[in-house]
């Protein structure tokens, strides 16, 4: 049972050992655990550090300490964790889920769509710095709330940020948030009743869709393009379901890192303006830029958009600090809401912020960071070329089922291209690919490829479905049940 450093100390590693032999009742309340010097061994630690590790146990409750007979388990023994007992079982895979496995998993664990970088990649010395000052700080930093607006020097440099932006935003009309997504919680508080519309891009950074889930609102996707939003499309959906919000990235956008164009910014204000719809322009990409994108804010001048911002993706996420400049009535009800549910803003990580906003490195970080990160995506045209998927999973042979939800063959896609199908949504006058609850998600990519090779086309030039959400989220082990019974079904 020898145990490692990786992952945390050695202390930590004995403690979670003996929390998961008590969750899964392999010690029972009132249980001995082992001596001091028997756990050492069994560990392959040294005593002293099962001492703190016991130590540790004990002011937790977990375990108690009886003065020359050693340590036992607690009498009041926590409800049995079947979870830690067997293997983890997923819930359904829907916006919540998503979110919640981004955040629950390892350090090692690659998360290519969650929009963050790794921990090595941002300003440690620069934060520790930071904190260090912040040690020697007066006593309101340490231990007051803060102002309803939030730290006064903070919100003067956000709107000296802003201007370079080509956004026009007194101090007095931003407010401090704990971050990005509290920002747009208070917006939708502001504007939103459960069972109002919802635009998003589609593709969208995850979280938009569990966080609007929360407000039980309905979310309406929009396909995202090169340029921005697909304006035909955004028209149509804003004619369609009367929506009181559109949710997009400013800058870059994620996950696509499509940037938006001087003319899709102004059809998109004019739609929004024809309909009434209110804007949410997230800006928390800024810093990734290496020339400033077109802003919507920058042209509606904070009448009808909404700029949300923070910097957990440059900084640190660990410092919660955003931010929302908007005009000057909405500001002073996005103050009360911000009062309403969290009282005062986190004074010290604004302070934390604007100190690492302030020190020069900061800047060169950012120089850096562009830098590497250009270096980085230049290695992909490469990698595709040189693995690309194999024929037999790029364009199956006839009888291989493409869309399981709807059993439609890579046989099924080919006719269908014969007729004369030019793209893959068009496809659907013809079959039932990307009818079903998965949208096209898992089978896109394989009828874009079998129709560019059918047409003798790029597969880049096919282009992707435009994948909408399902009518209820659906498993993965619910559309596995279907199977069989799927596959006998008649098709239309």
């Amino acid at each position: 049972m020898a145990i490692s450093d990786r992952g945390g100390g050695r202390v930590a590693m004995v403690m979670e050992t003996i929390r998961q032999r008590v969750a899964g009742r392999a010690l029972t309340a009132g249980a001995r655990l082992p001596s001091i010097r028997q756990m050492a061994r069994m560990a392959g630690v040294s005593p002293s550090t099962v001492v703190e590790a016991y130590d540790r146990l004990v002011a937790e409750g977990l375990i108690g300490a009886r003065p020359g007979s050693g340590f036992y388990v607690a009498a009041q023994a926590a409800p049995l964790e079947l979870a830690r007992v067997g293997p983890r079982r997923d819930r359904a895979i829907d916006p919540l889920w998503v979110s919640r496995q981004s955040l629950e998993a390892g350090a090692t664990a690659l998360k290519p769509g969650c929009g963050w970088l790794p921990p090595s990649w941002l300003p440690q010395e620069a934060v520790r710095r930071a904190l260090r000052g912040l040690a020697r700080a007066d006593e309101a930093v340490l231990a007051d709330y803060a102002t309803p607006l939030g730290l006064a020097p903070l919100r003067q440099l956000i709107a000296r940020r802003l201007a370079d932006k080509g956004v026009e935003a007194a101090p007095e009309r931003i407010v401090l948030t704990e971050s990005g997504t509290q920002a747009i919680d208070l917006i939708c508080r502001l504007v939103l009743e459960p069972g109002d519309t919802v635009v998003v891009d589609d593709p969208c950074y995850f979280n938009f869709q569990a966080l609007l889930r929360a407000h039980r609102v309905t979310v309406a996707g929009v396909a995202h393009t090169p340029s921005g939003p697909d304006v035909a499309a955004f028209a149509a959906a804003l004619a369609a379901r009367r929506p009181k919000l559109y949710i997009t990235n400013a800058a870059i956008h994620n996950p696509t890192g499509a940037t938006l164009s001087a003319a899709t910014a102004h059809r998109v204000l004019k739609l929004a303006e024809d309909f009434s719809v209110t804007v949410v322009e997230d800006d928390i990409f800024a810093d990734f830029e290496h020339r400033p994108a077109p802003r919507l804010a920058a042209f509606d001048g904070l009448e009808r958009v909404i700029q949300i911002g923070s910097f957990s993706k440059t900084l640190s996420a660990s410092a919660r600090c955003g931010f929302i400049a908007a005009r000057g009535d909405w500001v002073e009800r996005l103050v009360d809401l911000k009062i309403a549910t969290t009282f005062g803003g986190g004074r010290l990580d604004a302070a934390l912020v604007l100190r690492v906003l302030t020190d020069s490195v900061y800047r060169k970080h950012c120089e850096t960071l562009r830098t590497r990160l250009a270096r980085a995506r230049a290695v992909r045209p490469l990698l595709d070329a040189l693995y690309p998927p194999a024929r037999a999973f790029a364009a199956p042979a006839d009888e291989v089922v493409v869309c399981r939800c709807e059993a439609q063959t890579a046989g099924d896609i080919r006719a269908a291209a014969g007729l004369g199908a030019p793209g893959p949504n068009q496809l659907t006058a013809f079959t039932r690919a990307g009818w079903g609850p998965g949208q096209g998600r898992m089978c896109a990519t394989t009828v874009a490829r079998i129709l560019a090779e059918a047409q003798g086309r790029d597969p880049a030039d096919v282009g992707l479905m435009r994948v909408r959400m399902p009518i209820a989220p659906v498993s993965v082990g619910e559309m596995a049940a279907l199977g069989d019974a799927a596959m006998a079904l008649p098709r239309a």
